[in-house]
């Protein structure tokens, strides 16, 4: 089990790994609703070529992901496929799907 820290720490990491190019035309909050012990409410801001992180509730977010901060910890690290994840229900998307299918290419691989 990834601990509290860890999960936190995945979007920071996030941010330094953003790649603007691939996110041209992405003006979006991204809700990350991290279930379990070691879980939490995080979000990512994109928009101009920039990413921001924090914690906490977004105000109102395009997208919402909600997975076991577990799932989430296994698919930001590439221990699991997040197209898999999602397949499984281990994922769940809630908005725009459009989003989604751009989160990962937005990121290089950490």
């Amino acid at each position: 089990m990834a601990s509290i820290e860890e999960v936190a720490g995945i979007f920071p990491a996030m941010v330094t790994r953003f790649i603007p190019a691939k996110a041209e035309g992405v003006n979006a909050v991204i809700q990350f609703n991290l279930s379990g012990d070691n879980g939490g409410l995080y979000w990512l801001k994109i928009g101009d070529g920039k990413c921001e992180s924090g914690e906490g509730a977004a105000e109102s977010p395009k997208m919402t992901l909600k997975a076991a901060a577990d799932d989430w910890y296994a698919v930001s690290t590439g221990k699991m496929n997040a197209m898999q994840a999602f397949m499984s229900g281990k994922l769940k998307i809630e908005g725009d799907m459009s989003i989604a299918m751009k989160l990962q290419t937005m990121f290089a691989n950490g």
